[in-house]
């Protein structure tokens, strides 16, 4: 492997962890922290509704990062698979990542800040609930499919 691509792909799977760190932590850390302001704040400093506000505006941050991932995972393994460098594995990876990151950011996301725009009283409603679901459901494949890409390209270059 040249050096230049060498640095390439350190950067990109740095990136990938990065991502692939930033999604755990918003999940794993700060969902249930917000989602229970309750038992830090007291209870009734923050309704349900603002809670769902200010894990709104956390997504909303990471969206940043999920597009400027995708970007790069599209270049680099574009690179490579005109280099004759790809496999079967990596390709259903890179598309499960694209995919899950453009709905993510430009289907879920708008849709659940648009419901909540409407108001409290549309985030009670089963369309929100499902398009929610639906959307937590879709980043988790998005951290899998970036986890897909880490293993393949790190089994590659330790070859």
């Amino acid at each position: 492997m040249k050096k230049p691509f060498r640095i390439a792909t350190m950067a990109y799977l740095t990136l990938l962890g990065a991502t692939l760190g930033a999604a755990l932590y918003a999940g794993i850390v700060v969902a249930p922290v917000i989602f229970n302001a309750g038992d830090y704040l007291g209870e009734g400093v923050l309704s349900h509704y603002q809670e769902g506000l200010l894990m709104t505006q956390n997504f909303i941050g990471i969206s940043t990062l999920v597009t400027a991932t995708m970007i790069a995972v599209f270049l680099y393994e574009s690179y490579k698979y005109k280099m004759f460098e790809r496999d079967l594995p990596t390709m259903l990876w890179v598309l499960l990542h694209l995919m899950s990151g453009a709905l993510f950011n430009w289907y879920y996301l708008p849709d659940i800040v648009t419901m909540q725009m409407a108001g409290e009283e549309m985030t009670r409603s089963g369309i929100f609930r499902n398009v929610h679901k639906a959307g937590e459901i879709d980043f988790k494949i998005f951290a899998a499919a970036i986890l897909g890409l880490m293993v393949q390209n790190m089994r590659k270059a330790c070859k």
